[in-house]
C-alpha cells in the first residue's frame, strides 16, 4: 500500500503539525546486488538519534515530506527509496525484488552508514517492510512506529479487489472497466499483465487507473483535483501488484508468527478507524500479537498519513522516542 497524499508536499498552512520543511545535509547513492541503485538522505541533526523511514507501496518512494514527522533538532533521518521506486534504478524493477532482498538493503545501507540501531518509521507497506524488517534484525531497532497497518493476508487481498466496492462502488466500477469483462475475475491478475507489458501505451494507462482507485479511497474526505491530476507513477502500481500476487513473497501469517522476535522493542502502532485500503483490523490483529507496543486507533481518519489525526498521532510518537537520545 503507498503512501497516498505524499506524493507532493501539502503547503505549510495545511501540515502546521509537522515539523517545518528541512534539506538533506548529505546524499548518496549505493549500488545493491542484481544491478539496482539505493539512492539515500541525511536530515535533521547529523549528530542525533537515527531514524529510518520505509516509505509505502511497494514502489512509492521518499518525499520531503517523510523528513517533517520527526524533530530535527532531535533526530538524524534517513530516509531512502526502495529497489524501483523513487529515483532507484532500474526504475520500477521487479525482478530481483523482494521483502527478504528489501530488508537486506536496509542493513547495507544501515552499516555502511555507521549507524548501531535506529527508530523504524513505516506506513502502509512500510509497515509490512518494518514488521519483515524487525524480526529478521531485531537487534537494529530501538523503537518502531508503525502505520496503517498492512498485514497482506488473502482476506486483505481480497478485500482491496472485492470489498471495497461496498464502500466505493463508483470507484471500484471505473478500476474494473479498464479491463475486459471476462478478466475481472481476477483484477490483480489482468492489472498484472498490463503493468508488465513494455509498451508504454498498455502499461501506463493502467498505472494511472490503479493510481486513481488508490488515491480515491485513502481518505476519510474525497481527495481534491489537484492530487487525482498527478502523474500516475507505473513504479509503484507495477511493483504494488507484482508483491500483491507473490503475498509479499512471504508465507501466510508470516508477519505476525514474527513479532515474538521484537516484542521487547517498543512500539507504537497509529492506525486510521475508516481505513479502506487497510481495514483496521490488522492493526488489531498486530496489537493482539504485540501487547507491548501502544494501539492508537484515530477516530476521524482513513488510510493517508496526511489526515490531520493521523498525522499528529505519528508526531507524537517520534516525539515520545526523543529520550531514546539519551
Amino acid at each position: 500500500m503507498n503512501d497516498t497524499h505524499q506524493r507532493t508536499d501539502a503547503k505549510s498552512s495545511d501540515t502546521h503539525d509537522l515539523y517545518p520543511p528541512i534539506e538533506p545535509y548529505d546524499t548518496g547513492v549505493l549500488r545493491l546486488s542484481d544491478g539496482y541503485t539505493m539512492p539515500y538522505e541525511l536530515c535533521g541533526n547529523p549528530d542525533g538519534l537515527p531514524a529510518v523511514v520505509f516509505h509505502g507501496g511497494p514502489g512509492a518512494g521518499c518525499t520531503a515530506t517523510h523528513r517533517r514527522y520527526f524533530d530535527p533538532q532531535i533526530y538524524k533521518i534517513v530516509l531512502f527509496d526502495q529497489r524501483g521506486a523513487g529515483r532507484s534504478t532500474p526504475y520500477a524493477g521487479i525482478e530481483h525484488n523482494t521483502t527478504a532482498e528489501l530488508v537486506e538493503d536496509i542493513e547495507i545501507l544501515r552499516k555502511h552508514l555507521g549507524i548501531d540501531r535506529w527508530v523504524v518509521f513505516g506506513g502502509s507497506w512500510g509497515s509490512t517492510l518494518g514488521l519483515a524488517y524487525a524480526a529478521a534484525h531485531p537487534q537494529a531497532c530501538l523503537a518502531l512506529i508503525l502505520r496503517g497497518i498492512w498485514l497482506c493476508r488473502p482476506e486483505d487481498e481480497t478485500w482491496w479487489f472485492e470489498g471495497i466496492r461496498t464502500f466505493f462502488p463508483e470507484y471500484w466500477e471505473e478500476f474494473a472497466a479498464h479491463v475486459p469483462a471476462e478478466e475481472r475475475g481476477d483484477l490483480l491478475g489482468a492489472y498484472l499483465r498490463r503493468l508488465t507489458d513494455p509498451d508504454p501505451e498498455i502499461h501506463m494507462p493502467a498505472a494511472r487507473a490503479w493510481d486513481t482507485y488508490e488515491t480515491r479511497c485513502s481518505t476519510l474526505l474525497p481527495p481534491d483535483a489537484a492530487e487525482l491530476a498527478e502523474p500516475a507513477r507505473l513504479s509503484m502500481a507495477r511493483i504494488e501488484a507484482q508483491y500483491m500476487r507473490h503475498a509479499v513473497f512471504m508465507g501466510e501469517d508470516a508477519l505476525l508468527a514474527g513479532v515474538p522476535r521484537f516484542r521487547q522493542v517498543p512500539g507504537v502502532i497509529v492506525h486510521g478507524r475508516y481505513d479502506m485500503l487497510c481495514p483496521v483490523n490488522a492493526a488489531l490483529a498486530l496489537a493482539e500479537a504485540w501487547p507491548e507496543a501502544r494501539l492508537e486507533i484515530v477516530p476521524d481518519a482513513g488510510h493517508s498519513a496526511m489526515e490531520p489525526g493521523i498525522r499528529a498521532c505519528l508526531v507524537a510518537a517520534t516525539d515520545r522516542f526523543r529520550s531514546l537520545a539519551g
